[in-house]
């Protein structure tokens, strides 16, 4: 069974400028162009939070055709007066089809992607829904030989802590239990009524911020 490790952080938004606009005001440093996502009819921006580790902005893309299919990551949900969200999270394997069969919950069908040259797998559930309200994450395995991250441009910021809020935290831990996660991840019960969340703390240059 091979370990996972947190790979990246997903802030959805119904435009890529809105997305942008709200980590540039959050964190106080702005992401960088990132490309298009031809299968989903999406596009993105990246902020590299480590060698190994970032944070996306994804958004559909407006001048790419309709998937035929739904978006990842709940994007057909969005709409204009929907607010930017820290709404999933993404855990990197060596061995995507292992992962996937030892984890406790369903994460969904393992499909191929790219974005210009970069080429991966990923778990996406047929419907492009986010597995547990966000609080599980997808699983990627990528194919190349060095980490995207690490021709990110440096912008010092690095992520101290992920929260993940849930009513039913011990069904979050047990998850992250069978994936044999390796990160700076935190599970705690959500508040009485409250749906499940993420908290991403971020040090940046101007101190330690919370999306």
């Amino acid at each position: 069974m091979p370990r996972t490790f947190l790979d990246h952080i997903a802030i959805t938004a119904f435009s890529l400028e809105a997305g942008a606009a709200f980590v540039t005001n959050t964190l106080g440093v702005a992401p960088q162009a990132g490309g298009e996502h031809p299968r989903m009819g999406t596009h993105n921006r990246l902020l590299r939070l480590g060698d190994a580790m970032y944070l996306e902005v994804i958004a559909p893309d407006p001048a790419a055709p309709a998937p035929g299919r739904p978006r990842w990551f709940g994007l057909d949900a969005l709409g204009p007066r929907s607010a930017p969200a820290l709404s999933t999270w993404v855990v990197r394997s060596t061995d995507i089809q292992a992962s996937a069969a030892a984890a406790s919950e369903p994460l969904g069908g393992i499909e191929p992607m790219s974005r210009g040259a970069l080429d991966w797998r990923i778990t996406i559930p047929a419907d492009g829904s986010v597995p547990l309200d966000g609080a599980a994450p997808a699983l990627i395995e990528w194919h190349a030989d060095a980490h995207p991250a690490a021709r990110m441009e440096d912008k010092g910021c690095t992520l101290a802590l992920l929260e993940i809020l849930h009513p039913d935290p011990d069904r979050v831990s047990r998850l992250l239990s069978s994936l044999a996660l390796d990160a700076p991840v935190s599970v705690r019960r959500a508040e009485p009524g409250a749906a499940a969340r993420l908290v991403a703390h971020i040090e940046t240059p101007q101190g330690r911020r919370v999306l």
